[in-house]
């Protein structure tokens, strides 16, 4: 090879040796909080639960390092902002379903953090009572189907979430989140398929946290992940995950439009990921350039510098949510320590739908 066919060999491998820079994220809405309609109220309640989900992320952390819980982990750290904007956007009673890094949405949708927190100790006063763990999170009466572990298999029960509302004519939607490591799955494509073809009131949001386990997007997937909805003629949208505001502006006209229209819709939320994929993963596969730089636009962080801009709040006001926020999350480490384990009959317990099936009795 030529010096010259090597230095431009070099150029490519470094031009896309990392995965979407700050710069190249979808622009943010330029609205306002007054734009949005989100009172000044709900604007501190936005920033309370993005700072509950970061909390309870990091003492689950330190919980399983210390060894109170085993099986996987997987931390939703730098994410916070799609899951508290798609709640905020949508319905109480819509249903949400999503894949193992289920914490954040597990939380937004009504599990309490003591619920949550038991879960990962594999209590009985957990929110699937023990069963579940790390990355089973469920609860049906707030709407909130899961936490599944297997990449992309739950894509075909979102279609089916959505093919029950509209047979019911309840008006309710459902929206599915999973990372970008299940773009590729075959069930995205079945689910899509059937999703625009019996005309489903689904809203699919691809989490593209750059990295499907430790391989870059670039890597894994090509072409443009919200492209992908164009082979079925669904409509797409790529939005900056980062920023609460662009999130929420942009769900609650898709939550609209679905709703209306009884179609769906295929979102990229473009975000970022702080910590590895899971406990086991020390996330050499990126810079330390790269991390810093995303820490940057922490949208947390930056929702707290919004709010001390607009003087909506005070430094003394983030303060005392800061502490409220961690008096919670540390209750909820004791409430899990001390809460029972499952009894061993409940084993064969919720395995099948009929009490009476014959393996049971």
């Amino acid at each position: 090879m030529s010096k010259e066919k090597q230095k431009d060999s070099k150029n490519i491998t470094s031009k896309t040796a990392s995965i979407i820079r700050v710069n190249d994220l979808p622009k943010a809405t330029q609205k306002t909080h007054k734009g949005l309609k989100i009172s000044e109220e709900d604007l501190l309640e936005l920033y309370r639960s993005m700072y509950l989900q970061r909390r309870f992320e990091e003492r689950s952390m330190q919980m399983y390092q210390k060894g109170k819980f085993g099986g996987f982990l997987h931390l939703y750290i730098g994410q916070e902002a799609v899951s508290t904007g798609a709640a905020y956007a949508l319905n109480q009673d819509d249903d949400f379903i999503t894949a193992y890094r289920d914490h954040g949405l597990g939380l937004v949708k009504g599990i309490t953090p003591n619920e949550a927190m038991a879960e990962l100790f594999g209590k009985k006063d957990g929110c699937s009572r023990g069963k579940g763990g790390s990355m089973h999170y469920f609860k049906p009466e707030k709407h909130f189907w899961g936490g599944h572990a297997i990449v992309g298999a739950h894509l075909p029960l979102a279609a089916g979430l959505a093919f029950a509302n509209k047979y019911q004519k309840n008006d309710r939607i459902a929206i599915c989140f999973f990372g970008d490591g299940a773009i590729d799955q075959g069930a995205l494509n079945e689910s899509f398929n059937l999703a625009q073809l019996w005309k489903l009131p689904v809203i699919y949001v691809v989490e593209n946290n750059g990295y499907s386990m430790g391989t870059a997007v670039h890597r894994h997937s090509a072409g443009d992940l919200a492209d992908r909805a164009l082979a079925y003629g669904m409509k797409n949208a790529k939005v900056n995950g980062m920023d609460l505001f662009s999130v929420i502006d942009t769900l609650s006209e898709v939550a609209d439009e679905v709703r209306k229209t009884q179609e769906p819709y295929f979102l990229e939320v473009v975000t970022y990921r702080y910590r590895g994929h899971s406990m086991s993963d020390p996330g050499n596969y990126r810079t330390k350039e790269e991390l810093e730089e995303y820490k940057k636009i922490d949208p947390i962080e930056r929702l707290k510098t919004y709010i001390l801009d607009k003087k909506v709040a005070k430094q003394k006001d983030f303060e005392a949510i800061n502490e409220e926020v961690e008096k919670v999350v540390l209750e909820a480490v004791d409430f899990a320590d001390n809460s029972p384990y499952p009894d061993p009959k409940e084993l064969y317990e919720d395995v099948y739908a009929d009490d009476d099936f014959p393996y049971l009795t």
